[in-house]
C-alpha cells in the first residue's frame, strides 16, 4: 500500500473500523459516509435525552467515528434520510434488493463527485463501490473492495433451499428481479478491485468460485473493542442459558434454534436478542420455546452477552458474524457453522456444527451441560481466543493485507 486512503462506507460498520485503523495510521485521506452524529443536522439528536428516543433515532446517535477528525469526513444525509425512508417503506425482498441497488448507485456517485483529496487508494465495500471504483481507476488510484459476506447468488441459493424447507417462515425471494442485476455489480466491482478483502474463507471460497482471481482475495478477519470482555466466574446452577443475537430469519438458521429449545426443553433455557422479521406463525412458535427480547443496540449487548453460558449462530450464510467474535471476548463458548465465518475452534473455544443440522446442536449443548470442567475449559479458551481478535491485531492485518497493493493496468471491462 501506497500513501493515502479514502474510505466509503453506509453506515457505521463496525463503528468505523476501517478508516480508524487507518487513522491511526496516518494514511486516511478521507471518509465518506452517508449519515453520522457528528455532522450536519444528526448532531442535534445528541443533545436530546436517549432514554425518550426510539431505538432508530438511539443507533444514529451512536454513529460517531471516533479518532476521525471531522474535517476531514464527508456526509450526505439528505441521501441517508431518503435512503432510510426508501428501506423502511420495503415490504419484499424484491424491495430490499431495489433499495440495495439504488443506494449503492446513488452512494457512489455522490463520492465519485466529491473527489479523492489526493489519495493514493480507496477502500469501499461491496455493493456500493462500482461508481467510486470507476472514477478512482480513472484518476491512477489503486483500489480495494470488501466483500462483506458470501456473493449474493450463494446467499440466493442457500437461502432459498430454507425458504422451501419452511415455506411458514418467510415470504420466498425466488421472484425477485433485482438479484441478478445486483450480483453483477458485485462482479463488475471485483474486475476494478486490486485486492478483495474477504472476512473469511467461506467468503473467499465463494467469491473466487464466482470467477474472482485467487491471488486478488485475501482473507483478514475482524477484531472488536473491548467493552464486551468479560472475566467469567463458575457457571451457576440451574438450566443452560443459550443466547443468540441479529436477525431472527432463515439465515441466522433460526429454525434450528427453535428446534434445539424444544429439545432442550427443562435442561436449557434460549433467548434471542434481534429483530423478528419471520411470518406470524414463524414468530408464534418460537415464542412458545423461546425468550425473544427484540433488538438491542450494540452498546447494551453486553449484559445479553453477561447472562449466557453459551452462544449459538447457526447461520447458513455470513460473511464473518461479529457477534461470535463479542462472545468469545465475552467468555462464551460459541456454537455455529462453518458458514458463519468465525473465528470459532472445533473442540477448542467451542463447536463448529454443519448447517442444518439440530442433532449436533443438542449434542454440543448436551456435552456443555453435563461436563462443568468442558464449559469452564472453552470460556477461558474463547477469552483467549479473542485476545487475537482485538482492534488492533484487526488492524495489523488488515494493513498487512493492503502494504503490497499495486494499482493494475490489466482491467477488465465493466459492463455494469
Amino acid at each position: 500500500m501506497s500513501g493515502s486512503v479514502v474510505v466509503s462506507q453506509l453506515g457505521a460498520r463496525m463503528h468505523y473500523a476501517v478508516p480508524r485503523i487507518l487513522a491511526r495510521d496516518g494514511r486516511l485521506a478521507h471518509l465518506y459516509t452517508d449519515i453520522c452524529a457528528t455532522k450536519g443536522w444528526p448532531r442535534l439528536l445528541r443533545t436530546l435525552p436517549p432514554h425518550v428516543l426510539p431505538l432508530a433515532v438511539r443507533r444514529l446517535i451512536g454513529r460517531v467515528p471516533q479518532d476521525i477528525p471531522r474535517e476531514r469526513t464527508t456526509t450526505f444525509p439528505s441521501f441517508g434520510l431518503r435512503s432510510a425512508i426508501r428501506r423502511l417503506a420495503g415490504r419484499t425482498r424484491a424491495d430490499e434488493t431495489a433499495n440495495a441497488l439504488w443506494a449503492g448507485k446513488h452512494f457512489g456517485m455522490l463520492v465519485a463527485a466529491e473527489g479523492f483529496h489526493g489519495a493514493d487508494g480507496i477502500y469501499a465495500f461491496s455493493g456500493e463501490a462500482l461508481e467510486q471504483l470507476k472514477a478512482a481507476r480513472a484518476h491512477g488510484l489503486w483500489t480495494a473492495v470488501e466483500q462483506m459476506i458470501a456473493p449474493r447468488d450463494v446467499v440466493d441459493q442457500l437461502v432459498g433451499e430454507e425458504e422451501a424447507a419452511f415455506p411458514d417462515w418467510q415470504v420466498p425471494a425466488a421472484a425477485d428481479p433485482f438479484a441478478a442485476a445486483f450480483a453483477a455489480r458485485e462482479r463488475a466491482e471485483w474486475a476494478l478491485a486490486d485486492i478483495v478483502i474477504c472476512p473469511s474463507e467461506f467468503v473467499r471460497r465463494h467469491v473466487i468460485e464466482q470467477d474472482c482471481p485467487a491471488a486478488r482475495a485475501v482473507v483478514v478477519p475482524y477484531g472488536i473493542d473491548s467493552r464486551f470482555t468479560i472475566e467469567r466466574r463458575e457457571r451457576a446452577p440451574g438450566p443452560l442459558r443459550i443466547l443468540t443475537a441479529g436477525e431472527i430469519c432463515l439465515r441466522k438458521g433460526s429454525p434450528y434454534v427453535l428446534e434445539a429449545a424444544r429439545r432442550m426443553k427443562g435442561r436449557a433455557v434460549f433467548r434471542m436478542a434481534g429483530p423478528c422479521t419471520v411470518l406470524p406463525p414463524a414468530r408464534a412458535a418460537l415464542e412458545a420455546d423461546i425468550e425473544l427480547i427484540g433488538a438491542v443496540p450494540r452498546g447494551e449487548m453486553r449484559a445479553q452477552y453477561a447472562w449466557a453460558d453459551v452462544f449459538l449462530l447457526p447461520s447458513i450464510c455470513e460473511g464473518s458474524a461479529t457477534v461470535t467474535y463479542e462472545a468469545l471476548a465475552a467468555g462464551l463458548p460459541v456454537i455455529c457453522t462453518e458458514n458463519t465465518g468465525s473465528v470459532v475452534r472445533h473442540g477448542v473455544d467451542g463447536f463448529i456444527v454443519p448447517i442444518r443440522e439440530a442433532d449436533a446442536i443438542v449434542e454440543a449443548l448436551e456435552r456443555l451441560a453435563a461436563d462443568p470442567f468442558l464449559h469452564r475449559e472453552m470460556a477461558a479458551n474463547a477469552l483467549a481466543r479473542a485476545s487475537e481478535f482485538t482492534l488492533q491485531r484487526y488492524g495489523e492485518r488488515l494493513l498487512a493485507a493492503l502494504s503490497n497493493v499495486r494499482r493494475r493496468e490489466d482491467i477488465v471491462p465493466c459492463a455494469a
